[in-house]
C-alpha cells in the first residue's frame, strides 16, 4: 500500500529529474514535433496529442492571469513558437488521416458530430466565426500592442538608465538594487522585442489554418469521389465534418494563445493578477452599481422589454453597490479613527516625559555609507553581522568584557565606502573600504611588490594596498598579507573595542558581572559588597586593568585579591596593583616568549626620583617630575624601544612595583604601545633578559 512519504518521495525525484533532464527533454520534444509531420500518427496517440495541445493552452492562459507583470513569463515568446509548431504539427497528422482513412479519431469525430450537431454549414460558418475572432479581433490588437511596447520600452530605456544613476548617486538605492533594476529594464526590451515578432507565428497560423481547411475540403471531396466511390454529397458531407471538426480542435487552443498574448502584452501598470486587478479597479465606486441599478430598472419595466433579466441585474448591482458602499463607510471609519490615533501619538510624542527618550545614547555604534550596505544585507552575502557576534564572543573571552550590542545605522551623509565608530554618541575612529577589492598588507616578506592603490590599514596604521581580486593570488605567493573588506572592517572593530575597554565599561556592566559571579560565589560577594566597596569602586580597579588589556574574565580571583585589600586602602589604583601581583600567570602569558622575558629596566636613579616626586592627594596620587628630566627620560625610553623593536621584540618596560603605576602615568599620554610590568608580575621560573636601561 502506497504511504504520504512514498508518495512524496516519488514526486520528488521526478520533480528533480525533470529539472535536471530539462534541456534535454525540450530538445527531444522540438524533434518529435518535427518527426509528427512527417511520419503518420495513430489515431489513438492523435487523440491524446489534441488533448495535451488543449491542456497546454489553458495551463499558458492561466499563467497570464495570474502572473503580476509580463516578465514574470519571459519565457513565452519561445512557448508561443513551440506551441503554433505543435498545432501545425497537429493539423498535418490529422489531414493526413482525414485523406487517406476518411478518420481522425474519437476527438475530432465528436467536434464534427456532437459540437455542430453534424451539420457541415453550421460548422464551417463557426470555424470562420473563430478565425475571424482570432485573426482580426485578438491577435491583431496584440500584435499592434506588442509593436507599441517594444517601440516605447526601448525609446524610454536611456531615461529609466538616468533615473537609476541618479538614485544611486543620491544613495536612494544600492549598487546591487541598481544592478538588478537595470537587468530587469535590457529584459523588457528584449521581451517586448521578442513579442513584437512572436505574434507573427498567431496571425500566420490563423491564415495556415484557413487553407489547410480548404485543402482538406477540396481534396477530401476528389479523394472520396474518384479513389473511395462516393457520392459526390457524400464525399462533401463526410469531408467537409471531419475538416470542421479538425479546425475546431486547433483553433479552440490556438484562441486560448492568443488571448494569453493579449494579456501578457496588456498587462501595464498593475499591482497584482489580472482578476486582483478587476476586482480593484472595477469594484471601486458604488455610485457606479446604484446608477446600473436605476437604468436597469427602467428598461425591466418598459413595455416589450424582458422584464425579468433587466430586474435580476438591477437586484445584483443594487446588493453590489450597497456592500460597497458598507465596506467605504467603514474605511472611512478606519481612517478616522487611525487619523485620531496619529493625532493622539503626536499629542503623546510632545509631552516632555516621552521626549526623555530621545536622550538615549547607544554604547557602540557603526554608521556605514550606502555602497557598505550588502556587507550587512544577508541576502547579499554579507556577514558581518555574524562577525560582530563573533567579535563580542572574542572580547568576552580574552578580555572578560561583555560588550554591549553595536547598532548599524547607514548613514548617506558620509562617503558611500566609508564607515564611522562612535562610542556613547561621539565618533572614535573611521575608515574606507573598497568592497571589491582586497587590502595587501606588506608583512615584510614581501619580495616583489605589486601594483595597487596606496591606503593604510585602518586598525594598526600600516601601508598597504587595495588590488582586485584577480591580483589576490599573485600577492600572497609575493609575500603579502591578504585580506577581504570585511575583515578589515572587523579587526578595525576589535582593535577599537580592546582600546576602550576601559570606557565600555559601565556601573551597570560591573553590576551584571558581579550578579553573574554571585550565582557561584555568593559569599565572596556578599564579603566585598558593600561593606568594603561598592560598585563604582570595583569597577574602576575593572576600568584600570582593562586600559592595559588585563583581562577581568576571573572576576573570583580579583574580588578575593580585593577582599583582602579593600580593609587596608580604598584607593583603586593600589587596589589594582594588588590585583595584577594576583595575577602574575596571565600577565606573564602575555609578556613572556619562550620562557624569556626581553626587556628594558629603569636606571634605579630614575626610579628614586620618580619615587620621590608622588604626590598624594584626596583625588588620588600624581608624579611631580620636572619638564628637564621628563624631556630626557622620554627621549631615553623612545631609544631604548627603537632598539627593542629592531631586535625583534615588543616594548615591554621592567620596574620595581612601588614604581610601576607612576612610570605608567608618566608616559601614558607621550609614548603608546608599551607594556610596563614590574617585578612582582613575574613568574619566578621566567628568564628576564635586560636589553636596555632608561636613564636621565
Amino acid at each position: 500500500m502506497a504511504t504520504p512519504e512514498g508518495n512524496l518521495q516519488g514526486e520528488s525525484i521526478i520533480g528533480s529529474f525533470i529539472q535536471k533532464y530539462s534541456d534535454v527533454i525540450i530538445a527531444v520534444t522540438l524533434v518529435m514535433i518535427v518527426i509528427m509531420m512527417i511520419i503518420p500518427l495513430p489515431t489513438a496517440l492523435l487523440d491524446v496529442l489534441i488533448c495535451l495541445n488543449i491542456t497546454i493552452a489553458l495551463v499558458v492562459v492561466m499563467s497570464a492571469i495570474y502572473n503580476e507583470e509580463a516578465l514574470d513569463l519571459s519565457v513565452f515568446p519561445s512557448l508561443l513558437l513551440v506551441t503554433t509548431l505543435f498545432r501545425l504539427a497537429l493539423n498535418i497528422s490529422a489531414t493526413r488521416l482525414i485523406l487517406i482513412g476518411g478518420y481522425a479519431g474519437e476527438v475530432i469525430t465528436a467536434f464534427g458530430n456532437f459540437v455542430v450537431g453534424g451539420n457541415p454549414v453550421v460548422g464551417f460558418i463557426m470555424f470562420i466565426i473563430l478565425v475571424i475572432i482570432n485573426f482580426i479581433v485578438i491577435t491583431k490588437g496584440s500584435e499592434r500592442v506588442a509593436e507599441v511596447s517594444a517601440r516605447f520600452t526601448l525609446d524610454a530605456m536611456p531615461g529609466k538608465q538616468m533615473a537609476i544613476d541618479a538614485d544611486l548617486n543620491q544613495g536612494a538605492i544600492t549598487d546591487a538594487e541598481a544592478k538588478v533594476r537595470r537587468e530587469k529594464i535590457q529584459r523588457e526590451s528584449d521581451f517586448f522585442g521578442a513579442m513584437d515578432g512572436a505574434s507573427k507565428f498567431v496571425k500566420g497560423d490563423a491564415i495556415a489554418a484557413i487553407v489547410i481547411m480548404l485543402i482538406n475540403i477540396g481534396g477530401g471531396f476528389v479523394i472520396g469521389m474518384l479513389q473511395r466511390d462516393m457520392d459526390a454529397v457524400t464525399a462533401l458531407n463526410t469531408y467537409t465534418l471531419l475538416t470542421v471538426g479538425e479546425g475546431l480542435v486547433s483553433q479552440i487552443p490556438a484562441l486560448l494563445i492568443s488571448t494569453a498574448t493579449g494579456i501578457i502584452v496588456t498587462r501595464a501598470a498593475s499591482e497584482g493578477n489580472l482578476g486582483s486587478d478587476i476586482v480593484k479597479q472595477l469594484f471601486n465606486n458604488e455610485r457606479i452599481f446604484f446608477i446600473n441599478t436605476g437604468v436597469l430598472t427602467m428598461l425591466a419595466i418598459v413595455p416589450g422589454l424582458p422584464g425579468i433579466p433587466f430586474f435580476t441585474l438591477a437586484v445584483i448591482c443594487g446588493f453590489i453597490g450597497y456592500s460597497l458602499h458598507r465596506k467605504s463607510t467603514s474605511n472611512v471609519e478606519d481612517e478616522e479613527l487611525a487619523a485620531e490615533k496619529e493625532s493622539q501619538a503626536k499629542a503623546e510624542a510632545t509631552r516632555p516625559e516621552n521626549i526623555v527618550s530621545l536622550l538615549q545614547v547607544d554604547p557602540m555604534e557603526l554608521e556605514i555609507g550606502y555602497s557598505l550596505i550588502p556587507l550587512v544585507d544577508t541576502t547579499q552575502g554579507g556577514d558581518l553581522l555574524d562577525r560582530i557576534v563573533m567579535i563580542r564572543r572574542q572580547c568576552a573571552l580574552e578580555l572578560g568584557l561583555v560588550v554591549p550590542t553595536i547598532r548599524i545605522r547607514d548613514n548617506i551623509q558620509i562617503k558611500p565606502n566609508s564607515y564611522i565608530i562612535k562610542l556613547k554618541g561621539m565618533e572614535i575612529a573611521r575608515g574606507e573600504l573598497m568592497l571589491d577589492h582586497f587590502l595587501a598588507m606588506n608583512s615584510g616578506t614581501v619580495f616583489e611588490e605589486i601594483p595597487g592603490i596606496e591606503t593604510t590599514e585602518p586598525a594598526f596604521g600600516l601601508p598597504a594596498l587595495w588590488i582586485p581580486e584577480s591580483s589576490r593570488e599573485q600577492a600572497e605567493l609575493n609575500g603579502y598579507t591578504v585580506v577581504d573588506a570585511v575583515s578589515v572592517l572587523a579587526t578595525h572593530l576589535t582593535e577599537i573595542i580592546k582600546q576602550h575597554a576601559s570606557e565600555i565599561l559601565g556601573r551597570q556592566e560591573t553590576q551584571n558581572l558581579i550578579d553573574n559571579l554571585e550565582k557561584t560565589h555568593k559569599s565572596l560577594v556578599q564579603e566585598v559588597i558593600p561593606e568594603l566597596l561598592g560598585v563604582g569602586e570595583i569597577q574602576k580597579v575593572l576600568a584600570y586593568l582593562l586600559d592595559e588589556r588585563i583581562s577581568i574574565r576571573d572576576m573570583a580571583t580579583i574580588m578575593e585579591v580585593l577582599a583582602d585589600y579593600a580593609r587596608v586602602t580604598k584607593d583603586p589604583e593600589i587596589l589594582t596593583e594588588y590585583v595584577r601581583h594576583a595575577m602574575a600567570r596571565q600577565i606573564s602569558a602575555q609578556v613572556v616568549q619562550g620562557n624569556i622575558l626581553a626587556c628594558i629596566t629603569l636606571d634605579p636613579s630614575l626610579e628614586n626620583k620618580i619615587v620621590g616626586g608622588v604626590q598624594r592627594t584626596e583625588h588620588g596620587s600624581y608624579v611631580n617630575l620636572d619638564p628637564d628630566s621628563m624631556r630626557k627620560m622620554i627621549t631615553s625610553l623612545n631609544a631604548e624601544i627603537e632598539k627593542l623593536a629592531n631586535m625583534g621584540y615588543p616594548p615591554v618596560v621592567l620596574t620595581s612595583p612601588a614604581v610601576r603605576l607612576y612610570f605608567r602615568k608618566l608616559i601614558a599620554r607621550s609614548v603608546s604601545g608599551v607594556t610596563v610590568v614590574s617585578h612582582a608580575e613575574i613568574n619566578q621560573s621566567v628568564e628576564i633578559q635586560i636589553l636596555g636601561v632608561v636613564r636621565l
